[in-house]
């Protein structure tokens, strides 16, 4: 078995976030690719796009970005935006985090290396943690 856990550190943040699926469902609904077009990355649409359940993914990525900004502290605003978190996925298929230049800036700034993710969805709701990390 070759498993390889990202690297251990210093736990600088923890963010957590849960939302229920119907309510992201329902804003699609009312705001149509506007609402998507404002919290999702180009790589986090297409993804999404092509499940078959596209909503519980788009779900799952909102609750992400909230759980990542949690980590920082920040919340979405002017520091961290919707866009400057995307996740995507690593050969095991684990949720990973790529932060634009602003989120870069602020993880420089708080003295983290990286970010850590888990995201869980059922029919209703849509859960992410997310740990901010200092390696040794």
């Amino acid at each position: 078995m070759n498993i390889q856990l990202p690297p251990g550190g210093i736990l600088l943040g923890i963010g957590a976030d849960i939302i229920e699926i119907d309510r992201i469902k329902s804003v699609m609904l009312r705001q149509g690719d506007r609402f998507v077009d404002r919290i999702l990355t180009d790589e986090e649409k297409a993804y999404c796009s092509g499940m078959a359940h596209p909503h519980k993914h788009i779900a799952a990525r909102f609750a992400a970005k909230e759980a990542v900004s949690k980590c920082f502290t920040t919340g979405i605003g002017s520091e961290l935006g919707w866009k400057s978190v995307s996740v995507y996925h690593g050969p095991r298929h684990e949720p990973l985090v790529r932060l634009d230049e602003k989120g870069e800036a602020l993880m420089k700034h708080v003295g983290a290396t990286h970010v850590m993710l888990t995201l869980s969805h059922t029919e209703n709701c849509a859960l992410a943690v997310a740990a901010l990390i200092r390696s040794v």
